[in-house]
Protein backbone atom coordinates (compact mmCIF):
# COMPACT_ATOMS: atom_id res chain seq x y z
CA UNK A 1 0.00 0.00 0.00
CA UNK A 2 1.14 3.22 -0.84
CA UNK A 3 0.07 7.11 -0.16
CA UNK A 4 -1.18 8.47 -3.28
CA UNK A 5 0.64 11.90 -2.83
CA UNK A 6 2.70 12.96 0.03
CA UNK A 7 3.27 16.50 0.01
CA UNK A 8 5.91 18.03 2.72
CA UNK A 9 5.81 21.93 3.59
CA UNK A 10 8.80 23.25 5.06
CA UNK A 11 11.00 20.36 5.20
CA UNK A 12 14.14 21.00 3.38
CA UNK A 13 16.07 18.69 1.27
CA UNK A 14 19.02 18.61 3.98
CA UNK A 15 16.38 17.88 6.76
CA UNK A 16 16.83 14.27 5.67
CA UNK A 17 19.94 12.43 4.21
CA UNK A 18 19.02 11.22 0.71
CA UNK A 19 18.63 7.67 1.80
CA UNK A 20 15.52 8.37 3.98
CA UNK A 21 14.01 10.85 1.15
CA UNK A 22 14.51 7.42 -1.30
CA UNK A 23 12.23 5.24 1.71
CA UNK A 24 9.57 7.84 1.64
CA UNK A 25 9.59 8.24 -2.16
CA UNK A 26 8.90 4.21 -1.46
CA UNK A 27 5.96 4.98 0.01
CA UNK A 28 4.03 7.54 -2.46
CA UNK A 29 2.99 7.32 -5.93
CA UNK A 30 4.54 11.14 -5.54
CA UNK A 31 5.97 13.72 -3.49
CA UNK A 32 5.83 17.53 -3.75
CA UNK A 33 7.83 19.55 -1.59
CA UNK A 34 7.58 23.51 -0.88
CA UNK A 35 8.31 25.71 1.37
CA UNK A 36 6.32 27.44 4.34
CA UNK A 37 5.51 30.53 2.34
CA UNK A 38 4.32 29.30 -1.08
CA UNK A 39 1.76 30.47 -2.73
CA UNK A 40 0.66 26.72 -4.16
CA UNK A 41 -0.10 25.34 -0.74
CA UNK A 42 -4.04 25.65 -0.87
CA UNK A 43 -3.58 23.98 -4.59
CA UNK A 44 -1.23 21.21 -2.99
CA UNK A 45 -2.93 20.47 -0.55
CA UNK A 46 -6.68 19.37 -2.64
CA UNK A 47 -5.68 15.74 -3.45
CA UNK A 48 -2.82 15.51 -0.86
CA UNK A 49 -3.53 12.31 1.34
CA UNK A 50 -0.17 12.43 3.46
CA UNK A 51 1.40 15.99 4.98
CA UNK A 52 4.51 15.83 6.31
CA UNK A 53 5.39 19.31 7.92
CA UNK A 54 8.40 21.02 9.96
CA UNK A 55 6.16 23.12 13.19
CA UNK A 56 9.12 24.99 13.52
CA UNK A 57 7.58 26.99 10.25
CA UNK A 58 4.06 25.78 9.69
CA UNK A 59 1.00 25.42 11.14
CA UNK A 60 -1.58 22.96 10.24
CA UNK A 61 -4.61 24.90 11.26
CA UNK A 62 -8.90 23.63 11.16
CA UNK A 63 -8.79 25.98 8.03
CA UNK A 64 -5.51 24.60 6.41
CA UNK A 65 -7.12 20.88 6.84
CA UNK A 66 -10.65 21.56 5.66
CA UNK A 67 -8.42 22.41 2.36
CA UNK A 68 -7.22 18.69 2.54
CA UNK A 69 -10.57 16.53 1.91
CA UNK A 70 -8.03 13.39 0.50
CA UNK A 71 -5.78 14.21 3.79
CA UNK A 72 -5.62 10.75 6.26
CA UNK A 73 -1.98 11.68 7.71
CA UNK A 74 0.18 14.05 9.02
CA UNK A 75 3.57 13.32 10.22
CA UNK A 76 5.18 16.28 12.15
CA UNK A 77 9.01 16.40 11.81
CA UNK A 78 9.55 17.24 15.34
CA UNK A 79 8.32 15.87 19.20
CA UNK A 80 7.00 19.27 19.57
CA UNK A 81 3.22 18.94 17.63
CA UNK A 82 1.18 21.46 19.46
CA UNK A 83 1.11 23.71 16.13
CA UNK A 84 -0.96 20.73 14.49
CA UNK A 85 -4.99 21.40 15.48
CA UNK A 86 -4.63 17.66 16.94
CA UNK A 87 -8.36 17.88 17.71
CA UNK A 88 -9.55 19.26 14.72
CA UNK A 89 -7.90 16.38 12.92
CA UNK A 90 -9.44 13.89 15.01
CA UNK A 91 -12.56 14.99 14.31
CA UNK A 92 -11.94 14.21 10.51
CA UNK A 93 -10.17 10.64 11.06
CA UNK A 94 -6.33 12.62 10.65
CA UNK A 95 -3.97 10.45 12.23
CA UNK A 96 -1.33 12.54 13.53
CA UNK A 97 2.23 11.10 14.28
CA UNK A 98 4.84 13.10 15.89
CA UNK A 99 9.10 12.09 16.61
CA UNK A 100 9.20 11.58 20.16
CA UNK A 101 12.65 10.60 22.05
CA UNK A 102 14.46 10.89 19.43
CA UNK A 103 17.33 13.53 21.43
CA UNK A 104 17.43 12.75 24.57
CA UNK A 105 20.79 12.35 25.57
CA UNK A 106 20.99 15.13 23.33
CA UNK A 107 19.35 17.71 24.63
CA UNK A 108 20.09 16.51 28.62
CA UNK A 109 23.93 16.79 27.78
CA UNK A 110 23.48 20.25 26.43
CA UNK A 111 21.53 21.57 28.85
CA UNK A 112 24.63 20.83 31.23
CA UNK A 113 27.01 21.81 28.81
CA UNK A 114 25.32 25.15 28.75
CA UNK A 115 25.05 25.19 32.28
CA UNK A 116 28.78 24.97 33.09
CA UNK A 117 29.58 27.15 30.59
CA UNK A 118 27.95 29.89 32.70
CA UNK A 119 28.58 28.77 35.53
CA UNK A 120 32.33 28.06 35.46
CA UNK A 121 32.78 30.83 33.13
CA UNK A 122 34.34 28.95 30.23
CA UNK A 123 34.02 31.88 27.72
CA UNK A 124 35.70 34.24 29.45
CA UNK A 125 38.42 31.46 30.24
CA UNK A 126 38.77 30.92 26.32
CA UNK A 127 39.07 34.78 25.62
CA UNK A 128 41.92 35.17 28.16
CA UNK A 129 44.04 32.38 26.43
CA UNK A 130 43.20 33.67 23.35
CA UNK A 131 44.40 36.77 23.86
CA UNK A 132 47.58 35.26 25.22
CA UNK A 133 47.05 35.41 28.89
CA UNK A 134 48.13 31.67 30.23
CA UNK A 135 48.55 33.19 33.54
CA UNK A 136 46.13 31.77 37.06
CA UNK A 137 43.21 34.39 37.35
CA UNK A 138 41.64 33.87 40.70
CA UNK A 139 38.58 35.85 40.16
CA UNK A 140 36.17 33.68 38.37
CA UNK A 141 32.95 34.01 39.82
CA UNK A 142 32.15 30.40 39.46
CA UNK A 143 29.76 27.73 41.41
CA UNK A 144 29.42 24.45 41.45
CA UNK A 145 26.02 22.16 40.59
CA UNK A 146 26.72 19.78 43.90
CA UNK A 147 24.35 20.89 46.99
CA UNK A 148 22.51 23.34 44.66
CA UNK A 149 18.80 22.80 44.31
CA UNK A 150 17.72 21.69 41.01
CA UNK A 151 14.23 21.58 39.89
CA UNK A 152 12.56 20.17 37.05
CA UNK A 153 9.25 20.62 35.25
CA UNK A 154 8.34 18.20 33.58
CA UNK A 155 9.61 15.18 33.85
CA UNK A 156 9.21 13.19 30.17
CA UNK A 157 12.15 11.43 28.91
CA UNK A 158 14.30 14.29 28.59
CA UNK A 159 13.31 16.05 32.22
CA UNK A 160 14.28 12.22 33.78
CA UNK A 161 17.64 11.98 32.07
CA UNK A 162 18.34 15.65 33.20
CA UNK A 163 17.43 14.41 36.97
CA UNK A 164 19.60 11.27 36.47
CA UNK A 165 22.02 13.81 35.11
CA UNK A 166 21.52 16.66 38.25
CA UNK A 167 21.79 13.97 40.71
CA UNK A 168 24.87 12.41 39.78
CA UNK A 169 26.13 16.11 40.02
CA UNK A 170 24.94 16.05 43.77
CA UNK A 171 22.16 18.27 43.29
CA UNK A 172 19.22 18.22 45.28
CA UNK A 173 16.81 17.54 42.90
CA UNK A 174 12.84 18.17 42.53
CA UNK A 175 10.16 17.75 39.52
CA UNK A 176 6.94 18.80 38.44
CA UNK A 177 4.78 16.64 35.83
CA UNK A 178 1.17 16.34 35.21
CA UNK A 179 1.09 13.19 36.93
CA UNK A 180 3.45 12.03 39.34
CA UNK A 181 6.46 9.43 38.63
CA UNK A 182 6.92 6.65 41.50
CA UNK A 183 9.08 5.00 39.75
CA UNK A 184 11.28 8.44 39.78
CA UNK A 185 10.48 9.42 43.45
CA UNK A 186 11.96 6.12 44.28
CA UNK A 187 15.50 6.75 43.01
CA UNK A 188 14.93 9.94 45.61
CA UNK A 189 13.52 12.57 43.05
CA UNK A 190 11.52 14.62 45.11
CA UNK A 191 7.81 15.86 43.98
CA UNK A 192 7.02 19.53 44.69
CA UNK A 193 4.19 21.75 42.91
CA UNK A 194 5.41 24.27 40.32
CA UNK A 195 5.50 27.27 42.76
CA UNK A 196 7.81 25.93 45.34
CA UNK A 197 10.10 24.47 42.50
CA UNK A 198 10.13 28.84 41.39
CA UNK A 199 10.62 29.90 44.43
CA UNK A 200 13.30 27.28 45.76
CA UNK A 201 15.44 26.06 43.25
CA UNK A 202 18.89 27.30 42.23
CA UNK A 203 18.79 25.76 38.42
CA UNK A 204 14.99 25.64 36.86
CA UNK A 205 14.59 22.97 33.26
CA UNK A 206 11.43 23.53 31.47
CA UNK A 207 11.20 20.27 29.54
CA UNK A 208 7.14 20.79 28.63
CA UNK A 209 5.67 19.18 25.49
CA UNK A 210 3.89 22.53 23.62
CA UNK A 211 0.28 22.21 23.50
CA UNK A 212 -2.87 24.19 24.12
CA UNK A 213 -2.89 23.78 27.50
CA UNK A 214 0.97 24.21 28.27
CA UNK A 215 1.34 27.42 25.61
CA UNK A 216 2.65 30.33 28.24
CA UNK A 217 2.88 27.93 31.23
CA UNK A 218 5.44 29.69 32.75
CA UNK A 219 3.44 33.15 32.78
CA UNK A 220 3.96 36.61 34.08
CA UNK A 221 2.56 35.42 37.89
CA UNK A 222 4.98 32.19 37.78
CA UNK A 223 8.03 34.24 36.74
CA UNK A 224 7.32 36.49 39.52
CA UNK A 225 7.61 33.93 41.60
CA UNK A 226 11.16 32.77 40.28
CA UNK A 227 13.75 32.75 42.93
CA UNK A 228 16.88 34.98 43.07
CA UNK A 229 19.73 34.35 41.28
CA UNK A 230 18.31 31.37 39.81
CA UNK A 231 19.36 29.79 36.52
CA UNK A 232 16.67 28.63 33.81
CA UNK A 233 17.39 26.90 31.60
CA UNK A 234 14.86 25.95 28.33
CA UNK A 235 15.58 23.93 26.08
CA UNK A 236 11.77 23.18 25.11
CA UNK A 237 9.46 25.48 22.61
CA UNK A 238 10.02 28.97 23.64
CA UNK A 239 6.02 29.32 23.61
CA UNK A 240 6.20 27.70 26.65
CA UNK A 241 7.11 30.98 28.06
CA UNK A 242 5.61 34.34 27.88
CA UNK A 243 8.16 36.49 26.96
CA UNK A 244 7.04 40.08 27.54
CA UNK A 245 7.15 38.83 30.97
CA UNK A 246 10.14 37.32 31.24
CA UNK A 247 11.73 40.04 29.06
CA UNK A 248 10.42 42.42 32.27
CA UNK A 249 11.94 39.63 34.61
CA UNK A 250 15.86 40.15 33.33
CA UNK A 251 15.41 43.77 33.32
CA UNK A 252 16.05 43.13 37.12
CA UNK A 253 18.81 41.02 36.28
CA UNK A 254 18.19 39.15 39.01
CA UNK A 255 17.68 35.70 36.92
CA UNK A 256 19.43 34.32 34.23
CA UNK A 257 17.74 32.63 31.16
CA UNK A 258 19.13 30.00 28.89
CA UNK A 259 17.35 29.28 25.70
CA UNK A 260 17.65 27.87 22.46
CA UNK A 261 15.36 27.99 19.37
CA UNK A 262 15.62 31.69 18.40
CA UNK A 263 14.67 30.72 14.74
CA UNK A 264 11.23 30.24 16.21
CA UNK A 265 10.93 33.62 17.56
CA UNK A 266 10.22 37.11 16.07
CA UNK A 267 13.12 39.40 15.03
CA UNK A 268 11.12 41.85 17.73
CA UNK A 269 11.38 39.06 20.11
CA UNK A 270 14.83 38.28 19.71
CA UNK A 271 16.18 41.75 19.67
CA UNK A 272 14.43 42.35 22.81
CA UNK A 273 15.95 39.41 24.78
CA UNK A 274 19.28 39.50 22.94
CA UNK A 275 19.83 42.70 25.00
CA UNK A 276 20.28 41.44 28.13
CA UNK A 277 23.57 39.93 29.40
CA UNK A 278 21.90 37.81 31.62
CA UNK A 279 20.01 35.81 28.51
CA UNK A 280 22.31 33.47 26.86
CA UNK A 281 20.62 32.52 23.59
CA UNK A 282 21.70 29.24 21.65
CA UNK A 283 21.33 28.54 18.45
CA UNK A 284 18.86 25.16 17.80
CA UNK A 285 21.84 22.75 18.33
CA UNK A 286 20.42 21.11 21.60
CA UNK A 287 19.26 18.34 20.08
CA UNK A 288 21.96 18.00 16.73
CA UNK A 289 23.81 15.01 17.47
CA UNK A 290 25.01 12.16 15.02
CA UNK A 291 23.07 9.76 17.12
CA UNK A 292 20.08 11.88 17.20
CA UNK A 293 19.86 12.58 13.79
CA UNK A 294 20.07 9.16 12.49
CA UNK A 295 16.85 8.39 15.43
CA UNK A 296 15.07 11.18 13.83
CA UNK A 297 14.98 9.89 10.72
CA UNK A 298 14.45 6.58 11.37
CA UNK A 299 11.48 7.44 13.42
CA UNK A 300 9.79 10.03 11.32
CA UNK A 301 9.99 7.58 7.67
CA UNK A 302 9.20 4.57 10.45
CA UNK A 303 5.87 6.31 11.46
CA UNK A 304 4.93 6.63 7.48
CA UNK A 305 5.34 3.18 6.75
CA UNK A 306 4.23 1.87 9.97
CA UNK A 307 0.59 3.65 9.60
CA UNK A 308 0.73 1.80 5.69
CA UNK A 309 0.90 -1.06 7.16
CA UNK A 310 -1.46 -0.62 9.62
CA UNK A 311 0.58 -0.98 12.79
CA UNK A 312 0.53 2.89 13.97
CA UNK A 313 3.41 4.63 15.48
CA UNK A 314 3.36 7.65 17.82
CA UNK A 315 0.25 9.02 17.37
CA UNK A 316 -0.77 12.20 19.32
CA UNK A 317 -4.33 12.67 19.00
Amino acid sequence: MKFKKILTIGIKDSSLDEEYWKMIDELSEKRVSISADSNEINDQLKDTDCLLINPFVFKVKKELIDLAPELKYINVLATAYGKVDCEYATMKNIVVCNVPDYSTEAVAEFVFGALLEHLRELEKAKERTGNGDYSEYTVFDTIEIKGKKFGIIGLGNIGRRIAELASAFGADVSYWSKNRKMDQEAKGIKYADVETILQECDFISINLTLTKETEHFLNEKHIARIKTGAVIINMAPNELVDLDAFEKRLNNRDITYIMDHPDELTKDQISKLAKHENCIIYPPIGYITKEATINKQEIFVGNIRNFLEGKITNKVN
